[in-house]
């Protein structure tokens, strides 16, 4: 028996050190961290955990998969795309965020799950429970030879739009005035519009990056994915959330960090567990995220507060 296990061990640990399941994981780690930096930057300012943020992705999936089914070019797909999420996402903040800003964290987490299901629902009466198909980018799949490694194509663009994303929001958040302000806003919202800072700005802006985030991350999830249902995207968003707190909500770096981690680790998993046993990678990906919270409540990349006496 123990020889049966340190036989299926180092084949895991072989498997898992492969550069294709390497490259695959990094590719899907660069995915989850837009989709973190999209939920820890509206959380962060606003101190909003936005359940909603999957099916702003499925919109956006949804509007690949018209566009497809048209046979629009490829171009005029992705702008739909933008245009379904940006929309959604300013109305999502006018109609419930900026109503909803003064109530308790209890009373907004509770909007955003009703916002969820209340896009989950439409897409369910428009498209069917089987959804739609979006063809139009699947030649991304295509792999190519990089150091006699075969590497899709999307994993390639993944790695270098997450890259250029990230930089562009670092560029934003500290060589402008905006970014200023949301800073301000992120460590003290009140005594920030108390010093002019203007509070509908800053949330409108917020949602609006987070919103450009989804639709990338709508389009890449695509060409992996071709096949749109209303439940698209739900899945990994439940992930990227559980890792935003691993790596700790209250920086937007710590938040991207504990997304990309979570997406590198499922990707890890995916790529060396045995295809009959890569059904129970959620049960794994959760136990590791449980242990980690054990050990280190307040996320892996924050600092440690002293202890706080209970009364």
């Amino acid at each position: 028996m123990t020889g049966l296990l340190a036989s299926g061990l180092t084949d895991f640990v072989g498997d898992a050190l492969d550069p294709q399941v390497q490259v695959d994981a990094i590719g899907l780690g660069a995915v989850f961290a837009l989709m973190a930096v999209g939920i820890g930057l509206v959380f962060v300012v606003l101190r909003l955990v936005n359940f909603a943020y999957g099916q702003l992705v499925m919109a956006g999936a949804f509007a690949l998969a018209y566009a497809s089914d048209r046979d629009w070019p490829v171009g005029l797909g992705i702008a739909l795309c933008f245009a379904v999420v940006l929309a959604l996402s300013l109305a999502m903040e006018r109609v419930v965020f900026r109503p909803l800003r003064g109530q308790s964290g209890a009373v907004m987490l509770i909007a955003t799950f009703a916002v969820a299901f209340l896009l989950q629902s439409i897409a369910l009466l428009w498209f069917g429970p089987l959804g739609k198909t979006a063809t139009s980018l699947v030649a991304l799949n295509r792999p190519v030879a990089v150091g006699g490694v075969e590497i899709r194509k999307i994993t390639i663009v993944a790695i270098i739009t997450a890259a250029i994303c990230l930089a562009l929001l670092v560029l934003l958040l500290n060589r402008t005035s905006i970014g200023l302000h949301m800073r301000a806003a992120s460590m003290d919202f009140s005594t920030a519009r108390l010093l002019g800072v203007r509070a509908n700005m800053v949330s409108g802006v917020a949602v609006l990056i987070s919103g450009v985030l989804a639709a990338v991350v709508a389009v890449m999830l695509t060409v992996q994915y071709p096949t749109v249902t209303p439940t698209f995207a739900l899945q990994e968003t439940i992930i990227v959330l559980a890792g935003v707190v691993v790596g700790g909500m209250t920086r937007l770096l710590s938040a991207t960090l504990g997304g990309f981690l979570i997406g590198y680790v499922s990707g890890l998993l995916g790529g060396a567990l045995p295809t009959a046993q890569s059904q129970y990678l959620p049960s794994f990906l959760f136990g590791l995220v449980i242990l980690v919270l054990l050990l280190r409540p307040d996320g892996l990349f924050t600092r440690r507060r002293g202890l706080v006496e209970r009364v």
